[in-house]
């Protein structure tokens, strides 16, 4: 299975859009994910997806990167793992805080 990032996409798109517009470039689609903001509900912008029947996602890249969709080139990548609780990310949101100029 492959996991792809989608990123530049038209914030009107819904899941069972882009679903639709991968299923018509041959692939087979599993889930899909638009990325909302979490306090208007409207799309970030970007996706994933996971593609069952593809076992190298650079396949999949080659086929979907700067393809158009309602104008937008679609920029397609393999999606990174998420880093585990306490690997390179701070637990609770917590920043550093910014030291003041002087």
């Amino acid at each position: 299975m492959a996991r792809l990032y989608i990123g530049n996409l038209p914030h009107e798109t819904a899941e069972n859009e882009l679903q639709a517009w991968i299923e018509l470039h041959g692939f087979k689609v599993d889930t899909v994910q638009v990325i909302r903001d979490l306090d208007t509900g409207s799309s970030r912008g970007f996706a994933f997806v996971e593609l069952p029947e593809v076992t190298h996602a650079k396949e999949a890249v080659d086929a979907l990167n700067g393809q158009k969709m309602e104008g937008h080139d679609l920029r397609v990548s393999e999606a990174r793992p998420l880093p585990l609780k306490g690997e390179g990310r701070q637990a609770g949101g917590t920043r550093t805080p910014k030291k003041r100029a002087s």
